[in-house]
């Protein structure tokens, strides 16, 4: 059976099964479309949260930047795991026990403010709408490998099967789909990793694997030999932290941290839950679940890394002998048709170059060898995952079930996103705000509408997004950063906070965020519509965009505490309210300083 019948078949039977999964659980009511009708349980939750979690950012792109960061690629493991103890400590429990299934529905009522709620809205859009970006890009990626065509096509048959599951069945549809979902990405992202560590260094265990000794008879380590290999081609070394400043480090890693606590997406699943003691143990099921996929991703970027260079490179010299042109295997032929992967004979020797010609400590090392120019002009990093599998040789069907499980991360997350934003729009402001006496069929119909148009526009988005899946979903987090977290802390933490500060700090962090991303990143994400260069040279004190959010974040919290102390306090009853959700009633009296 040849590859593109066994895709076809093992993508085919999985997407079968999430629509059957859909119309099984089709929501009938408001309820339902939102949180599941709160009836699910904890274990099954903690499935669907972590398939909602590992996006194809985590799927796709993380693995990719580990591969081609080495260990500074780890600031992505630190910041998304440590964030999500965060949100799963500090505040999913209380936000369940408040009650609001909305982000933007506790700081309206939290605040007791619908221009707070609105204002909240407006965060959640802008992040939202970001994240889902890389989530598109995903499924383009996947899609385009799975249906071997270019990435716009790949992305507008993504959207197709986004908008039929997620738009049919709601937070109910969506639950069940990303139970199946994980079950599929974790089996998809694991077995190809046992098979290559097996293949490698003859550990069936990925984790173990990395730090043991490669089984060719060297008696080198597999992360000694992979540190050989780059810098034999004039690369960093991959246990390095050349890519980032510690400035850049630390403010990255926090800023994903505090952007997990905010997510919106993540946070409602734990009102699907019946009890806030099942909303902790569906947070500690989901950890579990995630983490499974989470310890074996450094593993598998150090070992698709080292596959990808050693098929450029084949002999035991890296540098001494070159893949000709007509031998190159299939795997980069159907790359190169997605137009993810570009090669281009530069010299006309007939032999695929490649290494780092950037570097001018490695020119001297290039002269010598006689090569002129890196001649893999393209290689983009989120096709690492998918292509891994393929550069190894295994066989047809693990092959099928990376692209399955890549497709099936990236739909996840995006659902849960498109959910979001659906429920901000129809629940939030069209019945929290502008019609209050909508009735419920008609809400569930602006959710469908708004989930519908979403898609569009993320589609549209993602067709230019401005970066890898990673680096999108790393801004989309520094938005949560600087906009959702603070007001949440504060507003569960800190009765004393009114709404003059919560406004006043959403959007002060909120506004100089996105001011930072857009100047090097583009107005809207548009292509062309920077107005500096991302580079180091020209960001303010060398912070790239993706760590803005946690300056945002100071702004944010120093702005609604300068703002909040020059204001009138909350009423008692708002207090009251605080410390009924946080500490036991009456524990303390309410603040007028």
């Amino acid at each position: 059976m040849d590859q593109q019948l066994t895709n076809y078949l093992v993508v085919g039977f999985t997407f079968a099964l999430y629509f059957a999964i859909a119309i099984w659980s089709r929501a009938g009511s408001t309820s339902e479309f939102y949180v599941a009708g709160k009836g699910i349980h904890p274990v099954a939750n903690g499935m669907a949260t972590a398939a909602d979690w590992m996006s194809a950012a985590s799927f796709l792109s993380m693995a990719g930047m580990i591969s081609f960061l080495g260990y500074s690629g780890s600031v992505y493991l630190m910041g998304w795991t440590g964030g999500y103890v965060l949100m799963a400590l500090l505040l999913a429990p209380y936000l369940r026990k408040f009650g609001k299934f909305t982000v933007p529905g506790f700081v309206g009522d939290r605040f007791y403010s619908q221009g707070a709620r609105i204002v909240a809205v407006i965060c959640l859009l802008a992040m939202s709408i970001t994240y889902v970006i890389g989530q598109m890009r995903g499924v383009g990626i996947a899609f385009s490998r799975f249906l071997e065509v270019d990435i716009g096509t790949g992305l507008f048959a993504g959207m197709g099967i986004v908008f039929v599951y997620a738009v049919l069945g709601g937070m109910k549809g969506i639950t069940y789909t990303q139970i199946a979902q994980y079950v599929v990405l974790i089996f998809a992202y694991t077995v190809p990793a046992v098979f290559i560590s097996i293949q490698l260094t003859g550990h069936p265990l990925p984790q173990t694997g990395l730090g043991a000794t490669l089984n060719d008879g060297s008696g080198m380590y597999m992360l000694e030999r992979l540190d050989m290999v780059l810098q034999d081609i004039g690369f960093a070394e991959y246990t390095s932290n050349a890519s980032f400043n510690m400035l850049n480090m630390i403010l990255l890693t926090m800023a994903l941290m505090i952007g997990t606590a905010g997510l919106p997406h993540v946070i409602v699943r734990f009102f699907t839950v019946p009890k806030v003691r099942d909303a902790r143990s569906s947070a500690g099921w989901a950890l579990v679940f995630i983490a499974l996929l989470y310890t074996t991703a450094p593993a598998v970027g150090g070992m698709a890394m080292y596959n990808f260079i050693k098929t450029f490179h084949p002999g035991e010299q890296i540098g001494q002998e070159l893949l000709a042109v007509e031998d190159k295997p299939e795997w980069v032929e159907t790359w190169q048709n997605t137009g993810l992967l570009e090669i281009e004979d530069k010299n006309g020797d007939g032999l695929i170059l490649f290494f780092n010609d950037n570097n001018p400590d490695f020119a001297p090392v290039a002269a010598e060898r006689g090569w002129e120019a890196n001649e893999i002009t393209k290689i983009d990093r989120d096709i690492m995952v998918l292509a891994n599998p393929e550069i190894a040789q295994l066989p047809n069907w693990v092959i099928a079930l990376v692209a399955a499980g890549g497709i099936a991360a990236s739909l996840s997350t995006a659902a849960g996103l498109l959910l979001a934003i659906s429920s901000a729009i129809s629940h939030d402001l069209v019945k929290g705000v502008f019609k209050p006496d909508i009735s419920d069929k008609n809400e569930l119909w602006v959710g469908r509408i708004a989930m519908a148009l979403a898609i569009g526009l993320a589609g549209y988005l993602g067709l230019n997004p401005p970066g890898f899946a990673a680096e999108v979903v790393a801004l989309a987090f520094g938005l949560a950063a600087s906009s959702l977290f603070p007001a949440l802390m504060m507003g569960i933490f800190f009765k004393r906070m009114n709404k003059e500060g919560a406004i006043a700090g959403m959007l002060a962090g909120l506004i100089s965020t996105l001011v930072y991303i857009f100047l090097y990143k583009g107005v809207f994400f548009i292509p062309g519509t920077n107005l500096l260069p991302d580079t180091a040279d020209y960001w303010l004190l060398s912070i790239q965009p993706q760590s803005f959010g946690t300056i945002g974040a100071v702004i944010n919290i120093v702005v609604a505490l300068v703002v909040a102390k020059h204001t009138k306090p909350p009423p008692e009853h708002i207090q009251h309210m605080v410390e009924d959700i946080r500490v036991p009633k009456g524990a303390g009296e309410a603040a007028d300083h």
